[in-house]
């Protein structure tokens, strides 16, 4: 009893002088992290409700079957969303590592030994006068248990970074799905876009051959020069110039999304065009702080902070002294024929004990400093990554709505343009206008043509760069 009360004694007073001494907390952040208020986005010309493109499932926002089923593909081969899945894997093994840092270790050792002592040593008189031998044999099977105390918090903090860093790989695998889907979008949305301006490319193509036919007509009976028959042919190899230059970009595209698919490169099947893609209307962004809680990237880096936080709780632990109880028994003996022999082979120790760094201590407080900055350093991550995402949707609104202003002119424009040409062939044809203004107007046309089909391919690309910038995808 007088040993245990010294024990006691002795134990809360290195407590109390280590708490004087170590004591820290740690450090919370006073200030509002995202600087994000409740407000609506900056050009935000969607619906008052408050509901977000992004709360859509992908299958619902890309109403397209052929679309669905790359994206499909893409999520059953993609490498990348594979790897992403592996981490997950790993990440989880090591959080049930962490969670089992309560348990006590438990070990078996089984060994023999045997020595020759020297014969004036104490141990080879010993032996030679009660054991009538010069060699010492020694059996021992034992069951080994120590756990240490987790009074400071240590193990809990382990499993908090570990928990943290296991959310964050399913955050990275959101991240990879929601970039997946919408590349996969964007590249199948240019596919659509070659194919438009690759009729485009062929119909103007058709109209300058008719073109040329004329003028060589005209040539023949003396009404032209040669200047305009080489001048009209030069304009129909431009036309047909731009066909094999859709169809190259065409098949790179098709190589392009077939790879990022996951398949060997080949034909992309599709269908419809451009003109009638449907895309969700009426749905706003939302408010930012459902952004901020639905963005792979803005939740992982939010995770970084919270397992940063839990680094200065574990640094902070290590300064602590550590209480551990260690424990062994089993059997031993010098002869293996009583090895087993009970009670008689029994043993049994128990060890507590009491450990304190002192040497090491300005190691560990560099260790508890680099954490905190290391925290400090996650929180501007954080803050930075929200300010990126509300930038990236800021953007893709405004690229909303000028690029819609900029389809509404470019098909006036378009309309115009074809109808200066059909009024241009046929002056041509009545010898009204020279081959110089219908060469002119074609180009034009051609030029405006494909103008609008990007024009319209950059909207959808909008459209998704804005469901992608909200988060959405990865439901």
């Amino acid at each position: 009893m007088k040993i245990y009360h010294k024990l006691s004694t002795g134990l809360t007073f290195a407590l109390v002088l280590v708490l004087l001494i170590t004591g820290c907390a740690v450090p919370k952040s006073t200030a509002p992290l995202t600087g994000i208020s409740e407000k609506n986005f900056r050009n935000d010309t969607g619906n008052t409700t408050g509901k977000s493109i992004a709360n859509l499932p992908w299958r619902q926002f890309l109403a397209n079957q052929e679309l669905g089923a790359l994206i499909d593909t893409a999520l059953l081969r993609n490498t990348d969303l594979q790897l992403a899945l592996k981490d997950i894997e790993i990440a989880n093994e090591q959080l049930k590592k962490a969670k089992s840092g309560l348990l006590p270790e438990v070990g078996l050792n089984v060994n023999s030994s045997n020595s020759l002592p020297a014969d004036n040593s104490l141990n080879g008189l010993t032996a030679s006068q009660f054991l009538g031998t010069k060699n010492l044999d020694n059996y021992t099977a034992a069951l080994n248990v120590s756990w240490e105390a987790d009074i400071w918090g240590k193990v809990k903090n382990q499993k908090r970074e570990a928990l943290a860093d296991y959310l964050k790989t399913h955050e990275a695998r959101k991240g990879v799905q929601t970039m997946l889907v919408a590349s996969v979008a964007t590249a199948y949305y240019n596919l659509l876009m070659f194919d438009q301006q690759l009729q485009i490319a062929r119909k103007n193509a058709a109209l300058t051959d008719s073109t040329l036919s004329i003028v060589k007509l005209q040539y023949r009976s003396a009404q032209v020069s040669s200047l305009a028959v080489e001048q009209t042919e030069a304009q129909q190899l431009a036309a047909t110039q731009l066909i094999p230059k859709l169809q190259q970009a065409i098949n790179e595209q098709e190589n392009a999304l077939s790879v990022l698919v996951g398949i060997p490169p080949q034909a992309i099947k599709r269908s419809g065009n451009l003109q009638d893609l449907q895309m969700p209307e009426g749905l706003s962004a939302g408010l930012p702080s459902e952004m901020i809680s639905r963005r792979p990237d803005v939740k992982s880096n939010e995770l970084e902070l919270e397992a940063a936080t839990a680094k200065i709780g574990l640094a902070r632990a290590v300064m602590y002294p550590s209480i551990s109880i260690s424990a062994q028994g089993g059997v031993n003996s010098l002869k293996t024929s009583n090895w087993f022999s009970l009670p008689g082979s029994l043993f049994g120790t128990v060890l507590g004990s009491v450990t304190e760094p002192i040497l090491a201590k300005r190691a560990l407080r560099t260790q508890y400093n680099v954490a905190v900055f290391e925290r400090e350093k996650a929180v501007d991550r954080f803050r930075q990554s929200v300010l990126n995402a509300y930038g990236e949707v800021a953007d893709a609104l405004t690229g909303i709505d000028k690029l819609g202003q900029q389809q509404e002119i470019a098909a006036k424009r378009v309309a115009k343009l074809n109808n200066a040409t059909r009024n241009a062939n046929l002056l041509f044809k009545n010898g009204m206008a020279n081959y110089l203004e219908v060469i002119t107007a074609q180009s034009n046309a051609l030029s405006g043509e494909l103008e609008l089909a990007s024009v319209r391919r950059a909207e959808a690309t909008a459209i998704i760069n804005l469901y992608r910038s909200l988060g959405g995808g990865w439901n």
